[in-house]
């Protein structure tokens, strides 16, 4: 018998919605056919974005989306991709296919894509082949009001009010393709680029420096040592890849059981990133001023058989969707440091939330995750304490909860045996619930997934197998299955 205990009186930290965030990049067909079809195609649209996307993402919440990149941050200048469409440049993606294009989707669409998501954008700055006045420049034409040489660009190309604009990158991924950095190097641009990003009028910029990717603390340990004064948060990136790392990531729907249990095995590996990371962090900034952002994480595979290899499109199996949720649980149970996350990407793209080909959209297993886990976005974290069977040599059981405005307690749960299911014994502290409700997330087999031609597969059902009696819960969670509870 598995037992989780929820310590409801202590619930004091807030989940911070933004963990729930997500990452677009100029990357394959993420942005173009995924979000952008223009104002004359036939796919229905509000000024070039396509409606079947924004309605599907509206559903699950996104409270705030990463864009341009990405490595393709890297490499973007923003004055190609503002002004009449027709006159912009056409640029290479040389991170991602080499492939070219015309920067139709630039610094209004974003903005506008986030207007009809209502969700908060993000911007990455080029630091990695960019100028300072660059960047400044950037911030000024979209947050200057009145009058000065960006504000008057900005109104000529259509937009009279300035953009609220809270969360800048300064930089992405500068140990890597951001330019091969070493962590010293980088702090001192860091600290030399944030001075020129103004705040102007009431908005305030969050200014996100780049950290670590995987385990490198020692990038962590010089960039709160040189730079935390002048950051409000540090940025790591981790991908779960449960191949023989980037020369064979493996089939994202073509695996057995011990791919199963290596993928499972590397997402729960996001706990110990965190922990040390976040105990680098503490030794710099105790009262936790700085904000851990996992602005980049999730599955990465091979591509689909007969895709670019550039384009990064991937299916999104139950597997991806147990991924999702433990890596969901972990950030909620680390959210007093953890302020916010991107999962990589929005669509077509690694463990996308949604698949477009033409005219067609289909949402996958991770999206439902998604759809399911955003009754955490505000809510209190509740702590709890966990004992758990083992699957192997991990956690059988994942599981986070939060208690939201209206008294409701929310649990979620993932089962990462395949095979067996989980019977488990909650205790519950401090409210008088008496009526339980679940949602389940699973299917017949571990590598099912959504397609065009059965776009259902992979879809929630409610689930009735638990029963709450004298403060406990009790039942019994599927094999391989992301269960939500709602304690009333």
């Amino acid at each position: 018998m598995n037992k989780l205990i929820l310590n409801i009186e202590q619930a004091k930290e807030k989940i911070n919605k933004n963990i729930y965030g997500h990452f677009a990049e100029h990357l394959g067909r993420c942005i173009y056919e995924g979000f952008w079809v223009g104002e004359d195609s036939e796919i229905p649209n509000t000024r070039g974005i396509r409606n079947d996307v924004i309605e599907a993402l509206r559903e699950i919440n996104i409270p705030v989306l990463r864009w341009p990149g990405g490595c393709f941050a890297d490499e973007y200048h923003w004055k190609d991709g503002v002004g009449p469409r027709e006159e912009r440049a056409t640029i290479v993606n040389n991170h991602w296919g080499g492939v070219t294009e015309n920067n139709h989707f630039g610094t209004h669409e974003f903005m506008d894509l986030c207007d009809l998501l209502d969700t908060e954008p993000y911007i990455s700055g080029n630091l990695g082949s960019g100028t300072i006045r660059e960047m400044q420049e950037w911030v000024d034409y979209l947050t200057h009001d009145g009058e000065s040489p960006m504000s008057d660009w900005r109104k000529e190309n259509g937009r009279e009010e300035p953009w609220d604009l809270k969360y800048f990158g300064v930089g992405n991924e500068n140990w890597g393709c951001g330019g091969n950095m070493r962590p010293e190097y980088y702090a001192d641009k860091y600290k030399n680029y944030q001075t020129y990003i103004n705040d102007h009028g009431d908005n305030k910029i969050f200014k996100i420096a780049c950290g670590s990717h995987d385990s490198n603390y020692h990038w962590t340990e010089v960039l709160m040592e040189e730079a935390a004064d002048k950051m409000d948060g540090l940025s790591l990136h981790y991908y779960t890849v449960p191949g023989d790392e980037w020369e064979n990531k493996g089939s994202a729907t073509d695996f057995d059981q011990d791919e199963w249990y290596i993928t499972l095995k590397k997402a729960m590996y996001m706990d110990e990133l965190i922990t040390k990371h976040s105990t680098i962090m503490d030794k710099y900034d105790p009262e936790k001023k700085v904000a851990l952002i996992v602005d980049e994480w999730g599955t990465w595979y091979d591509v689909e058989p007969g895709t670019n290899p550039g384009f990064l499109y991937q299916q999104n199996t139950l597997r991806d969707a147990l991924v999702a949720g433990i890596h969901l649980n972990i950030f909620n149970q680390h959210a007093d440091r953890v302020k916010m996350a991107n999962i990589a990407q929005t669509a077509n793209v690694l463990q996308a939330m949604v698949l477009t080909d033409e005219e067609d959209m289909i949402v996958t297993p991770s999206y439902y995750v998604f759809k399911m886990f955003k009754v955490h976005q505000d809510a209190l974290q509740i702590p709890i304490h966990l004992e758990t069977e083992k699957y192997k040599e991990i956690p059988k059981l994942s599981a986070s909860a939060s208690k939201n405005d209206l008294g409701e307690v929310n649990i979620t749960l993932c089962n990462l045996d395949p095979e067996n299911d989980a019977k488990i014994e909650t205790i519950i502290n401090s409210i008088d619930a008496t009526e339980v409700k679940g949602t389940i997330l699973t299917s017949d087999n571990s590598n099912d997934h959504n397609t065009f031609e059965n776009p259902d597969l992979v879809k929630p059902e409610k689930f009735d197998e638990f029963s709450i009696e004298n403060q406990k819960l009790t039942g019994e969670i599927p094999s391989s299955s992301v269960v939500l509870l709602t304690l009333k």
